[in-house]
């Protein structure tokens, strides 16, 4: 299997030349022009001496493909109090990203009636980096965005549903792109310390470098967090950015990011170990859980305008301690186990766009191709008793790569009247060495999926939006050559690396003015299966065809120069097909979410910024006999401008809500039970906590 692992190393050095060779080869036919950073306009608006930058006054009308797709800028959160990077994410309308095991495991993320779980059809990029992991050892597309460092973000550009062509694997509910500055008008340096014990030291600068600017980003945190049980959190991240305009009228992009992060946790906790007094709602019945992750990214890109090559390498590791179960499988040495990855992934992508004379209005043709190799030199699964290994369950490495081309045709057949058709191929390779010879193996799959969107503008102030696509999401290459359960040494089914889903929406986007928009959309999610490799038992986990549908709604208003309102809220129904109706219910799919703010920006330097996050109860398993409870949090952010200097309060959970930041229901035995118990497993909101800050400006 070496000999195939290095046919697939070679593949992908081959698609990657290939990837770039198509860009430079098309730059010859890409005007000369110098684009605005990351693209797209935004509201400026004058505040005291800064200009503030509302991503969410962005018009999108005339450029869309969708009611729910949106661009939020850097003061759109500026404010915003974020208990951790990860609620980067929350920008997104109807998202929410919760945790359950604190620190530095990626979000559980819930959208359109999905638990994406850590990102299995939910993809991001970070600068054009793809940022979700396939074949990892906890869940497939596994999504951690805790490396972020928030205050160097410039745009959050958001789309959801499958009818785009150029977003393919893990996008079939939404896809966002994180860009950062190029350059910030004032760097500073910031302290900020919390009420539970939880410090953070940062700054963001850019400067003239030789004929270009450079941009850096250092961020460091550690304290012990308001659980029980320490956090011993030691979380660093750098970026460091450099661009130049070239002489020939492209953009050079080189850039490096660093993330190193370790802590212990409180996982989800039986409400059983609560209510019998065994721990506090706070406590954990195992105090070794937590982990360490590191990850470096390094990418350089050109740019001419309608011409872009990129090409990036990244090394990751993660040790993910975890037990969920205490001591159902072994009453003797408990259920914790490690989930190990180590890995290398290398990739490239180019995009074109060219204006074409076809259609009464003109029309633009978008190209593209990605590829995307991971050498994963291990992902494994191994029991431990106090973080110290006893056994293996599995221990494999992978070689997947992954090689995709689009197009899609905007074409605008009158000054109102717009489509945009596109096409996708994908082609997926894998080889896998598991140290259960049974389950390695090698193969290949390959798909090609429809777009279509349509867009009529009704007026001025008014547009309407239908869109069709053909999406999918990858499963882990283990599980596709899985034969052999390796927990229990039975037949096991394999999963289809591939599972496709058709999704269409219909909306419109209303934008009356720079300080008014409001938006609405309805849709619906088909999946043929949800198959997945489960890597908390290293085996894989059936489940039936699904159907979602839902109404989204989201609005920014700017009554006056100094506040501003946004307000997004969401309605689904999410259901197995083809089941009993007392078994059709998905578990953990939200029906309802809501969230909102109120940011002022006053003179003399005041600014203050109030959220509020809601999401309603949700059927815990099919039959609906068990459900979670509804969840709300408020924080509150306030800061005065003193000259250079800045002091900020931030009151996390403002109300100090008793609420779970989320739930489970399933077996777990505690020490000294005779007999499995099922059970709601819960992770809190963190108890009302102070977050004060001091920053100052270069």
């Amino acid at each position: 299997m070496t000999t195939r692992r290095n046919r697939l190393a070679r593949g992908a050095g081959l698609m990657a030349l290939a990837a770039l060779g198509f860009g430079y080869s098309q730059a010859a036919l890409a005007q000369t022009q110098t684009p605005g950073e990351n693209g797209g306009e935004v509201q400026l608006a004058q505040a005291t001496d800064r200009v503030v930058v509302f991503g969410r006054a962005t018009a999108l009308a005339g450029e869309a493909q969708s009611a729910s797709e949106g661009v939020v800028g850097y003061a759109d959160f500026e404010t915003r109090p974020l208990l951790r990077p990860g609620e980067l994410a929350e920008v997104i309308p109807g998202m929410i990203a919760a945790q359950h095991s604190q620190g530095g495991k990626a979000n559980q993320y819930y959208l359109r009636g999905f638990n994406l779980d850590h990102g299995t059809d939910f993809s991001a990029s970070f600068d054009g980096v793809p940022l979700n992991l396939r074949s990892h050892p906890h869940m497939n597309g596994y999504l951690d965005i805790n490396f972020m460092i928030p205050e160097a973000v410039r745009t959050v550009e958001y789309r959801k549903g499958a009818h785009y062509a150029d977003t393919g694997d893990f996008s079939i509910a939404a896809s966002a792109r994180f860009n950062t500055y190029d350059v910030v008008e004032d760097g500073f340096a910031e302290v900020a310390a919390e009420t539970h014990g939880v410090y953070r030291l940062l700054t963001v600068n850019s400067e003239s470098l030789g004929a270009g600017n450079v941009l850096y980003a250092l961020d460091y945190s550690w304290g012990t967090g308001h659980f029980d049980r320490s956090a011993h959190l030691k979380k660093g991240s750098g970026l460091i950015k450099y661009t130049q305009e070239l002489s020939n009228g492209a953009k050079l992009t080189i850039e490096g990011v660093g993330y190193d992060n370790s802590w212990f946790a409180t996982d989800q906790m039986p409400q059983r170990a609560v209510d019998q007094g065994i721990i506090g709602r706070f406590g954990t019945l195992d105090p070794t859980l937590g982990g360490e992750t590191h990850r470096y990214i390094a990418t350089g890109i050109l740019d001419w305008g309608q011409t872009r090559v990129q090409a990036y390498v990244q090394n990751y590791s993660l040790d993910l301690y975890g037990n969920p179960t205490f001591y159902l499988a072994d009453p003797v040495n408990g259920d914790q186990f490690v989930q190990l990855d180590r890995r290398w992934s290398y990739g490239g992508n180019a995009r074109h766009e060219r204006d074409l004379g076809f259609g009464p209005g003109g029309s633009t043709l978008e190209l593209g191709a990605d590829v995307h190799y991971d050498d994963i030199s291990q992902t494994a699964l191994r029991p431990t008793v106090n973080r110290t290994p006893i056994g293996t369950i599995r221990d494999d490495s992978v070689g997947e790569l992954q090689a995709d081309l689009f197009a899609a045709l905007t074409t605008h057949w009158t000054d109102r009247f717009r489509t945009t058709l596109g096409v996708r191929g994908d082609y997926y390779a894998y080889d896998v060495e598991s140290s259960l010879a049974a389950n390695s193996g090698d193969g290949s799959d390959a798909l090609v999926t429809p777009k279509l969107s349509a867009a009529y503008a009704v007026s001025d102030d008014l547009e309407l939006y239908a869109a069709y696509g053909r999406g999918f999401h990858s499963n882990d290459a283990a599980g596709a050559t899985l034969t052999i359960d390796p927990a229990t040494g039975l037949a096991a089914d394999s999963v289809d690396l591939l599972v496709e889903g058709d999704a269409a929406e219909a909306g419109f986007r209303y934008e009356p003015s720079p300080n008014f928009n409001f938006s609405m959309a309805y849709f619906t999610l088909w999946l043929d299966s949800e198959l997945i490799f489960v890597g908390d038992a290293g085996t894989s986990e059936p489940s039936d065809a699904t159907h979602r549908q839902g109404v989204e709604a989201s609005a920014f208003w700017r009554p006056r120069e100094w506040l501003v309102f946004d307000a997004s809220a969401a309605w689904s129904d999410a259901k197995f097909r083809d089941v009993p109706a007392n078994a059709e219910r998905i578990p953990n799919s939200l029906e309802f979410v809501a969230g909102g703010g109120a940011t002022l920006i006053l003179n003399r330097g005041l600014t203050a910024s109030m959220r509020v996050r809601h999401f309603s109860s949700a059927p815990l398993i099919e039959d609906d006999s068990v459900r979670s409870d509804p969840a709300t949090v408020v924080n509150l952010g306030v800061s005065q401008d003193i000259g250079r200097f800045t002091f900020g309060l931030d009151v996390l959970n403002l109300f100090d809500a008793k609420d779970n930041e989320i739930s489970y229901f399933y077996e777990s035995q505690l020490a000294g039970e005779a007999a499995p118990v099922e059970d709601i497993h819960f992770h809190p909101f963190e108890e009302r906590g102070f977050r004060f800050l001091a920053r100052m400006r270069f």
